[in-house]
């Protein structure tokens, strides 16, 4: 059975979203592209896409028509099978001849379901209500943070408010040219 990684692109004070719920801290390609090459590595050991409606809108929008040539990691994304955690979404179309199939009800039971289903690792980026329910079940393994080089001051956190105490152990941190650091870490039971 594979691991199930959360991952979560963040300002160096913790936000994953800005005060008005948006992620425009992110939108420099610099930050994003500079780590390719990590992302090709993790994705290598990937079996499966997990994300929650709002960041699959966001994925499906980009992702089905990008550009290997400028964004390397457009090639796993869109050979991955992918799967939705919705209770709102009618279909989920991805590109012109390719979907994701929509899991109903319960996220943790859908992601517990997945775990059985592939032998490889399940990547969920962003999808925080879904990662939130995650993690308060104990169901992340490995969480990864894509650290960038900004203060927000506020917004929404990476990790439930409620969440209590968790141990991690530190895996993996890498600089990356301009600022930002990958920091991997494993989740103790």
């Amino acid at each position: 059975m594979g691991k199930v990684i959360v991952e979560q692109i963040v300002s160096a004070d913790g936000y994953a979203e800005d005060a008005d719920g948006g992620i425009g801290f992110f939108a420099n390609a610099e930050w994003i592209n500079g780590v390719d090459g990590e992302q090709l590595r993790m994705l290598s050991g990937v079996a499966a896409i997990v994300l929650g409606a709002k960041t699959y809108r966001m994925f499906a929008d980009y992702w089905p028509t990008a550009d290997p040539a400028v964004d390397p990691v457009a090639t796993p994304i869109r050979e991955l099978p992918k799967f939705v955690v919705s209770s709102s979404l009618e279909s989920a179309p991805w590109g012109t001849s390719d979907s994701a199939e929509i899991l109903r009800g319960d996220g943790v039971a859908a992601v517990r379901d997945l775990r059985h289903r592939f032998t490889g690792n399940l990547i969920i980026w962003g999808s925080l209500s879904l990662s939130d329910a995650l993690l308060r079940a104990g169901e992340v393994d490995v969480l990864r943070l894509r650290v960038l080089p900004v203060l927000l001051g506020r917004g929404r956190s990476f990790a439930p408010s409620d969440l209590g105490l968790r141990r991690l152990s530190l895996a993996t941190a890498q600089p990356l040219a301009g600022g930002p650091v990958v920091l991997e870490y494993s989740l103790a039971p």
